[in-house]
């Protein structure tokens, strides 16, 4: 990937907030609350989930009263923020496919993330910050995460006994598969594509498609002019 290819999540965030719709006093108020995320973002990347609301203040250079304004608490903003730094990395993952299109392809967005060290290098940083704690960053990209899943998984053979439960057990193993490349980096990318294949099979999957379904070529978006 080169460096034309490096995409933040403080970019697409300004991207976004160009296209506000809405009055003049929407615009205001959505600039401001998409500001104040992309600050969390920032620190999240370089502080993680210990930040205080006096770092994350300074850093939106507001008073920590104006962030409560527009979040009930410091957990409520950082669980958006890494929610919409998950939300910018999959749009740019899947491309042009529809997300939740096929199965192959979301299993592909994944490995694409597990190589955002290369591409995403700011969500690489966020996802090193957050994953000591899975379950706060289950809790924040589920809901993404389901509505992706049960579509794929409508257009794929895979076991719809205890399908819930199966995917529970299969979210703390990505989790896992992820803290190994971000948190611990005990394993590499061609190292977790193998740890996700083996996790294929909590979904009822062979070994021998769960092999197949994670050695497809990975196809990178174009960079953005």
């Amino acid at each position: 990937m080169d460096s034309q290819g490096l995409y933040t999540c403080h970019m697409a965030k300004v991207n976004r907030v160009e296209k506000v719709p809405g009055n003049r006093q929407s615009a205001y108020l959505a600039r401001n609350r998409a500001s104040l995320i992309a600050s969390a973002q920032a620190v999240l990347a370089e502080v993680g989930l210990n930040a205080t609301i006096e770092q994350l203040s300074a850093k939106a250079q507001v008073s920590p009263t104006t962030i409560y304004k527009y979040f009930e608490s410091k957990e409520a903003l950082m669980s958006e923020a890494l929610a919409d730094a998950w939300q910018e990395f999959m749009t740019w993952a899947h491309g042009d496919e529809i997300p939740g299109s096929s199965f192959q392809g979301m299993l592909n967005v994944f490995r694409k993330l597990l190589r955002a060290k290369q591409s995403h290098p700011e969500f690489a940083r966020i996802l090193k910050n957050t994953l000591s704690d899975t379950s706060f960053v289950i809790s924040a990209v589920r809901p993404l995460a389901m509505a992706t899943l049960q579509k794929a998984a409508s257009k794929e053979d895979m076991a719809i006994d205890q399908f819930e439960e199966r995917v529970y057990l299969w979210g703390y193993s990505l989790a896992g598969i992820m803290s190994a490349v971000f948190v611990t980096e005990e394993s590499s990318p061609e190292q977790a594509d193998a740890s996700l294949a083996i996790s294929l099979q909590i979904l009822d999957f062979s070994k021998a498609k769960s092999r197949k379904l994670v050695s497809i070529p990975l196809v990178y978006p174009e960079p953005k002019a």
